[in-house]
């Protein structure tokens, strides 16, 4: 049904690249270049030793100056150099000094510009021998079963690094709603994309288990408490006792809603002071909406390693945090009795860290929890970087409490080491049941899934394949959902469109994974009507014959395919899904362009075999592509 549901790992440390490299001339070994890992690298060093050798610049100056431009491959603008004289003249010494080699065809010489082609033979052969065996050969590492893990696109650059990304974050007793799907989804990607370039990652996520509303919540389950619906479904069934326990402490008249206030504080203070009675109501309450919420994840394909919260901040640091901010001087005790932190100066206004009956604030446990998690995570090593991916609407909250761990001095939480992040996201506008009414995720999910299911159902020769059609209709009602958040740039809002979202036409979810599942497809026909056998891990890449593909269109897909380790690297930068889910689109399109100029069926066996390798790397890097955005691509539908 689907392929291994697994992310991207890196390539050993003691990986050599592919079989075809070491056939290739030496090259500089340049900082920030890996030719056994990104293609493009040796011909972009290739590129700045001819730039340096005929016009006399420093070759890493040159590496820096190698962009991508609309003529050729890619283009060096000379006037970066500074050198003296015409531009004119700069560029035709250095096209004269040009001498086609295994790297570079030609070079155009076009004032103020050089535009260099790369070697198509050169580009081909080492780009997809690259991909196959970073995954299915010696380059992909291998899981406890001894499985290969595909490692095409990744890099070492985060090696011996640790970071802790903070994503999802429900509240306990209040379903896992809507609103929560875009923390979750992008956290989740972004730990992929962390893990994908080497950095030890350990996934947090930060519960609201704790505060006054669970004294409400507890008092509510006194009056309306039903075991067994609670062992059921604990999640809805503590929402519905909170919302019916609130419309009651809403009610002015007799006292009563003062009466549950009252009585909901003093629950919570027993909890606070440790009671074992009240603190095992808390503890099942919180244990049951884990479980519930692990089984949401699961059906998300996103796991945690930590499940920490308000709740597991330790006392004493608590203690010993706010003491510590009673001696900054930003810090003062207001005439009512409340603490508070004066970040005015920074644009930041002021925020309260304890309240006027000495009971900490949201704030307060953060700082308390990120000194915490610095001390304890790794090992005791700390974090290299803890990224908090949070809703733009909480933009200053975050600001705040960067600000006052920067001021307490902290030397992780120093503005100039962003070592501390906030990833933002826009809000998700009109989301609901196609009913209109507002719901929570897993009714959206559910619906996905039946909407899949039945547009499955009309092809009944292909849905007699499928080996478990639910299932499957809800990775491609997921794969759409997320790809639908995922679009666009995380900044921004954007409308939730159900009839969009679940189109097999257009840049959709369940358009890519058609992609996917068609390319898997011709390779299942081409091995069961015509034998063709492509290489495993076991047999030997020289029974492809790659100098049959000399195709135009084969050649564009090729230099994409060869981009794919670039754009992982460009994501990096702005932390943008939006990145590999353009990147997955652009590749499906140009596969799409590429059926009719590319035959398999019916060609000579060499060619046939040729051009099959090329879509099983097609393949191979838009699995790639889709499991790093958290999504399992499937092999039939």
């Amino acid at each position: 049904m689907a392929s291994a549901n697994i992310a991207l790992v890196p390539s050993p440390a003691s990986f050599n690249g592919a079989p075809y490299l070491s056939e290739l001339p030496e090259m500089p070994r340049l900082a920030g270049t890996d030719f056994k890992r990104v293609p493009l690298d040796i011909f972009r060093v290739a590129i700045a030793q001819h730039v340096s050798s005929s016009l006399g610049v420093d070759i890493n100056a040159a590496l820096a100056a190698v962009g991508t431009g609309k003529i050729g491959d890619y283009t060096v603008a000379v006037p970066r150099f500074k050198l003296p004289g015409k531009p004119a003249e700069i560029v035709e010494k250095a096209a004269a000094a040009f001498q086609p080699d295994e790297f570079l065809s030609k070079v155009e010489a076009k004032a103020p510009f050089l535009h260099y082609f790369l070697n198509d033979k050169t580009l081909i052969k080492l780009t997809l021998q690259t991909v196959h065996v970073m995954t299915h050969g010696y380059g992909a590492p291998r899981d406890e079963a001894g499985n290969t893990q595909p490692s095409y696109g990744t890099n070492r650059d985060g090696e011996g690094k640790n970071i802790i990304v903070e994503f999802s974050s429900p509240n306990i007793a209040k379903p896992f709603h809507a609103g929560h799907l875009r923390s979750t989804i992008i956290g989740a990607f972004l730990s992929n994309l962390y893990k994908a370039n080497a950095w030890n990652v350990s996934k947090y996520n930060y519960l609201g288990d704790w505060g006054k509303q669970f004294g409400l919540l507890a008092v509510g389950w006194k009056m309306f408490g039903d075991e067994q619906k609670l062992q059921e479904d604990a999640v809805n069934t503590l929402f519905d006792v909170y919302v019916r326990i609130n419309q009651l402490a809403s009610v002015e008249e007799d006292g009563q809603g003062k009466a549950i206030h009252d009585e909901a504080r003093q629950f919570f203070k027993k909890m606070e002071d440790g009671d074992p009675e009240s603190l095992a109501l808390w503890q099942k309450f919180r244990d049951l909406s884990i479980k519930k919420y692990i089984e949401v994840y699961d059906r998300l394909n996103i796991q945690f390693d930590v499940y920490s919260g308000e709740s597991q901040v330790q006392k004493e640091n608590l203690t010993k945090s706010i003491e510590q901010l009673k001696k900054a001087d930003f810090v003062s005790r207001e005439e009512n009795g409340a603490l508070l932190a004066d970040l005015t100066k920074y644009k930041l206004e002021k925020c309260v860290i304890e309240r006027k009956d000495g009971t900490p604030l949201y704030i307060t446990r953060d700082i308390a929890e990120a000194a915490q998690r610095y001390d304890t995570s790794f090992g005791g090593k700390g974090f290299d970087k803890m990224i908090y991916v949070v809703a733009s609407q909480q933009d200053l909250h975050l600001a705040q409490f960067f600000k006052v761990l920067e001021l307490m001095g902290y030397p992780w939480a120093q503005k100039d080491s962003s070592r501390i992040q906030h990833i933002n996201f826009g809000m998700i506008l009109g989301m609901s049941t196609r009913r209109g009414t507002v719901v929570f995720l897993d009714n959206i999910l559910d619906e996905t899934r039946d909407k899949m299911h039945e547009v499955m159902k009309a092809n009944e020769a292909k849905y007699a394949q499928v080996e478990d059609p639910e299932r499957t209709a809800d990775i491609v009602g997921m794969t759409a959902v997320k790809i639908q958040d995922m679009n666009g740039k995380r900044i921004n809002n954007y409308n939730f469109d159900w009839s969009r979202m679940l189109s097999f036409e257009g840049d959709t979810g369940p358009y890519l994974q058609y992609n996917h599942v068609r390319l898997c497809s011709v390779e299942r026909k081409a091995k069961g009507s015509d034998g063709l056998e492509l290489p495993t891990a076991d047999l030997d890449l020289s029974t492809i014959n790659l100098d049959l593909i000399t195709e135009p269109k084969a050649r564009e897909l090729i230099m994409l395919i060869a981009q794919w380790p670039d754009t992982v690297k460009a994501a990096m930068k702005d932390h943008q899904p939006s990145t590999i889910v353009t990147y997955a689109f652009r590749i499906t399109h140009l596969i799409s362009s590429c059926w009719e100029f590319l035959l398999v069926k019916g060609q000579e066996r060499d060619l046939a075999l040729a051009r099959l390798f090329v879509f099983r790397c097609c393949k191979d890097v838009l699995g790639s592509a889709l499991r790093l955005l958290t999504i399992t691509p499937l092999e039939r539908m």
